[in-house]
């Protein structure tokens, strides 16, 4: 693989990483703490086992594994039938685990069907978890997700693989490099550094299996690693986390070049980039708070935030947030915040976010556990999470929200001035292919007085559609006179629009 700096390819594997040293030490001291008992939660069970396997040899210990298609089996030793036939179910693998007076390491794969209405077992695993001594067998549960019964659960310590280091997640789009470059005869794996450093910042949460595969999926199709490749490979991490629901993926995350005016919050966010990304820092920006008239483009500025990081943009949608099971939306949240965590570092857009805060009195004072949910994951992440919210009504928010502090900045959204709504029409009418040489820009930003950039650009639309009804391509008079045709929303609503300006006043920083 090559790029700018043509660095030395190495090959991942070679050596155990940082990530799976720091497991095997961690690992043999909940064995130390004499805990019979040990749960495992992981996607990888490949890498549980060889992690396992090593803590064993150096510890001096016989290793089993059990699965249902398996039985009982010894690391290293053929078994023969009859064995494995008698302990394929997990009861009878259970009876020979607790009777054995050695202190060998039982590792059960995928247990946890079997412990559903199932007494005996559940039984039988408490008397193992039970037991006293130095030379008792110690077992070891791995499944990618297990709710052991309350009657065992207090005997039971958890344990969570380190997930790889940034080094680690570089050395294997190194060795994915490699691979490629050995079947495709000596072909090297284009890139750059930026784009280099992007895929592993953006692997960053995965597993070493999962961020192998993901790597490998972006080299194969063309042997190369381009900005091109980054919302493919976003939307595979997306899938593999299973985030779909509270949480979407947004695709179409704008260039922030397509996104006209907002001069201010341009120069600030480019100022906060390269600390954001770097993600080393204690004082990471934390996220901004944009308010404003309707259709003044906040939105579009929450896509271009992530545009112009090169990061990931989810949405949380507080519809599927609110649950009618008292308790379910406050978990819904919690849960929605630690899969935003396992994506970063990316953009967390929280779109309306009053309708989602707003306090009512018939809600059960649902919508108050709920801000006090956030309030203390916003003072208390420290993942590179970067959370952009928008507001159309600032009145419904809740002012402990609000309050400084709790974001980085909050900033007001106006609508567009004529210079910018001359380059809103420049974007919209170039987005569609049409000659903008020939279209008098100042004197459609004249006539657009009020108009925000979504009512531009939809009378750029209507425009076109009345184009196509009379056969005709869309011109200068065309668009002007679909411009007189509509209102907008700032005549309709003058009384609003006055008002939110006024809260705005010396309260909020200008976008522009």
């Amino acid at each position: 693989m090559h790029g700018s700096d043509d660095q030395t390819q190495q090959r991942a594997g070679n050596a155990p990483g940082v990530a799976v040293i720091n497991d095997i030490h961690d690992l043999g001291l909940v064995l130390d703490s004499k805990v019979k008992l040990v749960v495992i939660e992981s996607w990888d069970e490949l890498r549980v086992l060889e992690t396992l396997t090593s803590l064993a040899i150096k510890r001096g210990l016989g290793l089993y594994t059990w699965a249902i298609t398996e039985g009982l089996q010894r690391s290293g030793v053929a078994s023969v039938a009859d064995e494995v036939n008698a302990s394929l179910e997990p009861e009878a693998a259970l009876r020979l685990i607790k009777h054995d007076p050695q202190p060998n390491l039982y590792v059960l794969c995928d247990l946890h069907p079997y412990l559903l209405d199932n007494p005996k077992l559940v039984r039988l695993l408490k008397e193992v978890a039970q037991a006293e001594g130095a030379h008792k067998p110690t077992l070891v549960l791995v499944s990618h997700a297990l709710k052991l019964p309350a009657e065992v659960q207090r005997y039971a310590a958890r344990f969570t693989l380190a997930l790889p280091t940034e080094d680690e997640l570089l050395a294997i789009v190194r060795d994915e490099a490699t691979r490629w470059s050995s079947r495709n005869r000596g072909a090297r794996v284009r890139t750059d550094n930026r784009t280099l450093q992007q895929v592993v910042k953006n692997l960053r949460g995965m597993g070493h299996a999962q961020a192998r595969a993901l790597a490998r999926q972006v080299i194969c199709n063309d042997g190369a690693i381009t900005q091109d490749d980054l919302p493919a490979l976003n939307k595979s991490k997306f899938q593999l986390l299973d985030l779909d629901g509270v949480l979407s993926l947004e695709y179409d995350t704008a260039r922030f070049a397509e996104v006209g005016g907002l001069r201010a919050l341009k120069r600030w966010l480019g100022d906060r980039e390269q600390v954001f990304l770097a993600g080393s820092s204690d004082d990471l920006p934390k996220g901004v708070l944009l308010v404003g008239v309707q259709g003044g483009g906040k939105s579009l500025a929450a896509k271009a935030v992530a545009g112009l990081w090169g990061l990931p943009l989810l949405r949380l949608d507080f519809a599927c947030l609110y649950n009618k099971f008292f308790g379910e939306t406050e978990r819904n949240l919690r849960e929605a915040l630690q899969l935003a965590e396992q994506m970063a570092p990316c953009v967390l857009w929280m779109d309306e976010i009053e309708k989602g805060l707003a306090s009512g009195e018939q809600d059960g004072g649902v919508s108050q556990r709920v801000l006090g949910t956030l309030l203390t994951w916003m003072a208390e992440r420290k993942t590179p999470v970067f959370l952009v919210a928008t507001a159309n009504a600032i009145d419904r928010l809740p002012p402990e929200l609000v309050r400084k502090g709790r974001f980085d900045e909050l900033f007001f959204v106006d609508l567009p001035d004529a210079e910018v709504r001359a380059e809103i029409f420049r974007i919209h009418l170039q987005r569609r292919e049409l000659a903008v040489e020939s279209f008098d820009f100042p004197q459609l930003a004249a006539v657009t007085e009020g108009f925000s950039g979504a009512e531009i650009e939809q009378a750029v639309v209507s425009a076109l559609y009345a184009a196509q009804a009379r056969q005709q391509s869309a011109d200068q008079a065309l668009l002007v006179q679909t411009i007189h045709s509509s209102a907008p929303l700032s005549v309709v609503m003058a009384e609003d629009l006055a008002r939110l300006r006024a809260w705005a006043q010396g309260r909020t920083v200008s976008a522009d």
